[in-house]
């Protein structure tokens, strides 16, 4: 059975994130046997999601595993939920649904320069894929006391019962990632 390893941005963010780029490196310097997916995802919630069901549904008798940061994390959470995979998060968005209502309005990715509006109806579309309860034991969660965008005792309270990693300082782009990528593995039985 092949195993893949879906990533999955966060807002504004692209494919080519850092975290991304660093991840897939990691795999292939290790020589680590795992198909690693990372797509360019919608700023639409829903069709974000499904994306990343048509990818989950063109390899359904494989073995996946989920990582997320930001508002990735939050999608990779109502993905682990909905098929019972693991999942690492990195800085998760909880509930973004409140957060990001100061971003209605027209937006442009930094990184892929496209322009896009981010709506009322991207709030009721990120509402109805909260999970208010989660699983235990499914998700390793890696957060930063530092973070400058998401409160991180948030997620600490949301993920209570799985793998929890908080680290004091650092920033929301999760200082030193690349040091986490030999834990990040074996949790994901990887490695």
């Amino acid at each position: 059975m092949t195993k893949h390893l879906l990533y999955l941005h966060g807002f504004n963010s692209s494919s080519q994130s850092e975290k991304a780029i660093l991840t897939k490196q990691y795999i292939h310097d290790k020589n680590i046997d795992v198909i690693f997916h990372c797509p360019q995802m919608s700023s639409s919630p829903l069709a974000a999601i499904a994306q990343c069901e048509a990818i989950l549904a063109s390899e359904p008798n494989e073995q996946w595993v989920l990582m997320g940061s930001s508002l990735g994390g939050y999608f990779a959470t109502y993905l682990a939920e909905k098929y019972g995979y693991s999942a690492v998060l990195i800085n998760p968005a909880v509930k973004p649904f409140e957060l990001l209502h100061d971003y209605i309005g027209e937006q442009k990715n930094p990184y892929t320069g496209e322009t896009y509006d981010v709506t009322e109806q991207h709030m009721h579309e990120l509402h109805d894929l909260y999970h208010k309860k989660i699983s235990i034991n499914r998700y390793m969660m890696m957060v930063q006391t530092g973070d400058e965008v998401l409160d991180y005792r948030q997620a600490v309270e949301k993920y209570q019962g799985n793998r929890l990693i908080v680290q004091t300082n650092g920033d929301h782009s999760f200082v030193d990632y690349q040091k986490m990528l030999p834990e990040i593995m074996v949790f994901l039985s990887l490695q």
